[in-house]
């Protein structure tokens, strides 16, 4: 458990929290009837939370309030409706607070979310109980009473906060009539759930609360849309002082409701600069919103959303709604889902049955993007091939994300395509998930894998120091030969795989390898294992000289 958050631990929380917003957006967007039943709660937290992430990861810092001002940016910068702003707002809070004081501890997240608290108070015109501030009070005051240990507190704040969130359907008539809690109150335990789990070791305390994973039941009708008003707008506002906020969220509320006036400037604010405040109103005269801020300083950044629009759109499955892990329609049986580099595999992979998540040669994938795969799925039953060592750990992120989302996912270890085919050619959607699931892993885990790639400069290996433009020959992620022959490399390669014994080999041809290695291949063989059977498959751009699996 850690006893302070510094900059990768902070890092890591943005990361999370991103996969449980993108996990359960759809749900959320689906609860969404206050204050306006405009279904884009969980879409709007998500867009934000995601700003946020990416300016923190550009943070190359290992002190916890840097990283905390990065995030804060972020989420300023990209703040997407009501729910973002007072999001935004909220991140901004917490950085303020931890200025100068690095790493974050106990006392300090206390001082940090209670000013989170404040600043998202100080910005919306008229509060009401039972919505996302009152969720995060009571996460506020619970942390006063926690022992002295950044865990406990933390926990304190989550569990606080589950417990508000279950009592926001008796605080407000229109989330008590629909049987749902507040989705923004919802959005703010998930940001505190993942945090728990950066403290304390990937614990979850929201994960088996009703109040959190429930969706709206099912006799609520999507889309709707409830609001006197027909517009959202939003903009910027700068070089204006901080004595016309007030004056603002004022003239707003004469022309509409669900007014927010953010302070949008520097996370460190700079009392010699002028301010700039995001401002969030639902009115029907455009106009004459925008013309209130014309008045007070440089109106930039401007958009306009008409609810109507929004909502056809929502009804088509745009805007990233999910229904089938809103309303749990999800479809039967169990898929396969293989990443794949390049569009020869991603045709091999298909042709056997998996769907795909295709990726570029140069591409990293997140575990976000592995989690909106998963999802788009429309499966609630899906074993998922990463098909690289590098990708187990985002692939498990995502895996653990989908679950809150009401999927099971079993990542199977395979480390190269060349595993991935194997355990492929095993599945049998008929059998039970966990006898699959287990016959797949089998399968992965008999292939040894075998690469053979470029050395891209001088580098001491198992086997001896190597030279720029040198091949390697890899066995399961180790060094274990050095050459300067292309076909003498694969064919020694070969040997040293199936040195151990073997029935089945399958290469992985990239486009740019000699038209004559599959050949090479197949008369080394005869050669030297006549009892081995060889499959050799083109993969397409690649950048690796051949990839082998010895089954």
């Amino acid at each position: 458990m850690l006893q302070a958050l510094d900059g990768p631990a902070v890092r890591r929380w943005a990361e999370l929290a991103v996969l449980a917003l993108t996990a359960n957006r759809a749900a959320i967007d689906h609860i969404n009837v206050y204050p306006v039943a405009d279904n884009d709660t969980g879409t709007n937290l998500l867009q934000t939370m995601r700003a946020a992430a990416e300016a923190a990861n550009t943070a190359a810092e290992e002190r916890s309030d840097l990283v905390l001002a990065a995030l804060a940016d972020g989420a300023l910068h990209s703040a997407r409706g009501n729910s973002g702003l007072l999001l935004s707002q909220v991140l901004r809070g917490i950085a303020q607070q931890a200025e100068g004081r690095s790493p974050m501890g106990a006392d300090l997240f206390r001082e940090a979310l209670h000013r989170g608290l404040q600043l998202a108070g100080q910005s919306v015109a008229r509060p009401v109980e039972g919505t996302l501030l009152t969720v995060l009070r009571a996460a506020v005051d619970a942390c006063r009473d926690a022992a002295d240990e950044l865990p406990e507190v933390v926990g304190a704040a989550t569990r606080a906060s589950i417990k508000a969130l279950r009592l926001t359907r008796t605080q407000l008539p229109v989330l008590n009539s629909a049987g749902v809690v507040d989705a923004g109150g919802r959005g703010i335990v998930i940001l505190l759930d993942s945090l728990h789990a950066v403290v304390c070791d990937a614990q979850r305390l929201a994960a088996d609360s009703p109040a959190v994973l429930d969706s709206a039941p099912s006799a609520v009708e999507l889309p709707r849309h409830d609001s006197d008003y027909e517009y959202e707008v939003m903009y910027l506002l700068s070089d204006a002082p901080a004595s016309v906020a007030a004056d603002l969220r004022s003239r707003l509320a004469g022309l509409g409701d669900c007014v927010s006036v953010a302070d949008a400037g520097q996370v460190l604010p700079d009392p010699s600069t002028p301010a700039t405040w995001a401002i969030h109103v639902h009115c029907d005269d455009i106009g004459a919103a925008i013309e209130s801020g014309v008045e007070l300083g440089r109106v930039h950044g401007i958009r306009v959303t008409r609810f109507a629009d929004q909502l056809g759109e929502a009804a088509r499955g745009g805007s990233g709604q999910r229904a089938h892990t809103a309303s749990g329609d999800l479809a039967e049986g169990r898929v396969v889902l293989a990443v794949t580099r390049g569009g020869r595999l991603e045709t091999l992979f298909r042709a056997e049955g998996a769907l795909t998540l295709h990726i570029d040669e140069q591409g990293v994938p997140e575990a976000r993007e592995l989690l909106e795969a998963i999802l788009d799925t429309g499966y609630g039953d899906v074993l998922l091939l990463p098909n690289e060592e590098s990708l187990a750990r985002p692939a498990e992120d995502a895996a653990q994300a989908a679950l809150r989302a009401g999927i099971e996912v079993v990542v199977v270890p395979t480390a190269s395509p060349v595993q991935g085919l194997a355990a492929l050619a095993v599945h049998d959607p008929n059998r039970r998930t966990a006898d699959d699931t287990v016959a797949l892993a089998e399968a992965a885990a008999a292939t040894r894998r075998g690469e053979l790639s470029v050395a891209a400069g001088e580098a001491l290996t198992w086997v001896g120091y190597c030279r720029r433009g040198d091949l390697l020959g890899m066995l399961d992620g180790e060094v274990v030969l050095i050459d300067d022959d292309r076909q003498r490399a694969a064919c020694l390669l070969l040997d040293r795989m199936l040195s151990s014994g073997g029935e089945l080999v399958t290469a992985l041809i990239p486009e740019h390898a000699p038209s004559a290695l599959s050949t090479v291949l197949a008369e080394h063989l005869r050669g030297t294992h006549p009892e081995v059977e060889l499959i050799c498959y083109p993969c397409g751009e690649s950048t690796t000289e051949l990839m082998l699996g010895v089954e």
